[in-house]
């Protein structure tokens, strides 16, 4: 899925909203466990640091300009902020669509150590720059030219380009959504085609799975996998597909290659164009993008298979503050996960607060009082990540 949006009029109601958002700061919250958005301001853009305390609300802490411009807008699952979190170092990556680099923050300093590009020919300027990060390297998705990038990891969270791989989806579709596991990273193309690639050398090469999803095939191209996860033990891939209603699709990894998709309808809520697993792999939460709620499903992880949780209420100010939701992160790495944040895309944007409530047969969605926060720095908000990321 993906959005184009002009920048509206700037934006004296959406400030005094801002300043009541953050005027209560939490003055015993620490700097450790943070809420962290790519703004994709056309502008200035910057990454923008919440702290997450105690009671999982979001506190603004600091925003920092990445010293590029952002598109504000384009592909929902492309990524455009990685955090790495090793015993080395704690580092941001962030990319500027516009610019065409990407940026490397200090988490300890909050302060930007490097920008670095690709090949000249490496451009994400249509629909964003995506970010997929392991230890060693970052993989860049650059949607415009559809190559992926490669770039080791240096020491201060600086990056260095090693070189760059030209892809595409069998219907010519381009670089969309991407995870990584270990030595593997799953794609999609957002035109029904997904592919898997060997990492084990740093460069991907494909294990030549290219594939057109079942979802794709069976509704003849009427919904199509765009955001991916993959399980803790790397046994499956999760799709989050663009639909008229909540579809994700599950392929079967353990040979090292995809296997072909099963496809699962869970709701009438539309689109599940961006997913994510809860850090116990029990709850599979689906940002319904083109609706105005999140969902849950059941997620056995031993026979990779979904089942009907629950769906929230509809989410404060959609279409009166923003239009679409996006990108999820959890405020807990431990069991479900405890808090979603969601990125809810508009001028300016805001990221909403729903709490996690599970029994292990029955769950609760329910947002909290303090939703949305607003994020003034941001004129198209999809992309958020928590720190300390979660441990797969």
């Amino acid at each position: 899925m993906q959005i184009s949006f002009e920048l509206w009029k700037r934006r004296s109601l959406a400030l005094l909203v801002w300043i009541c958002s953050v005027s209560c700061l939490a003055s015993g919250a620490t700097n450790s466990h943070y809420l962290i958005t790519n703004d994709d301001d056309s502008f200035s853009s910057s990454v923008t640091f919440y702290v997450i305390g105690d009671n999982n609300l979001l506190y603004l802490d600091q925003r920092v300009l990445t010293g590029g411009g952002g598109i504000a807008g384009g592909y929902f699952s492309a990524n455009r902020v990685a955090v790495l979190d090793n015993s080395t170092q704690e580092c941001v990556y962030a990319s500027n669509a516009s610019a065409g680099d990407i940026v490397g923050i200090d988490v300890n300093t909050l302060t930007v150590s490097g920008s670095t590009s690709g090949s000249p020919t490496d451009s994400g300027s249509a629909n964003g720059i995506g970010l997929a990060v392991n230890g060693q390297y970052l993989y860049v998705s650059f949607t415009t030219s559809n190559t992926i990038g490669t770039f080791e990891i240096e020491p201060g969270c600086a990056l260095t380009f090693i070189n760059d791989i030209s892809v595409a989806g069998l219907q010519g579709g381009f670089i969309d959504g991407m995870a990584l596991h270990g030595n593997i990273m799953v794609v999609t193309y957002g035109d029904g085609s997904i592919e898997s690639f060997d990492v084990s050398s740093g460069t991907p090469v494909s294990n030549g799975d290219e594939q057109n999803s079942a979802g794709y095939f069976n509704s003849q191209g009427a919904t199509y996998p765009n955001s991916v996860e993959i399980t803790k033990n790397g046994h499956y891939a999760l799709f989050g597909d663009t639909s008229t209603s909540t579809v994700v699709e599950i392929s079967d990894l353990s040979s090292g290659r995809l296997a072909k998709t099963t496809v699962y309808t869970l709701g009438p809520e539309i689109n599940s164009s961006n997913i994510l697993l809860s850090p116990d792999e029990t709850l599979l939460y689906i940002s319904n993008t083109e609706g105005d709620s999140i969902s849950a499903a059941w997620f056995d992880a031993s026979t990779g298979t979904l089942s009907l949780g629950c769906t929230s209420d509809k989410l404060r100010g959609y279409s009166s503050r923003w239009s679409y939701t996006a990108e999820l992160a959890l405020g807990s790495n431990t069991g479900t996960g405890g808090t979603v944040y969601v990125a809810e895309f508009g001028v300016p944007s805001w990221i909403g607060m729903v709490g996690v409530s599970s029994n292990g047969s029955a769950c609760t969605l329910t947002e909290l009082s303090q939703s949305p926060v607003g994020d003034l720095n941001s004129s198209g908000l999809l992309s958020i990540e928590a720190f300390p990321p979660r441990s797969f």
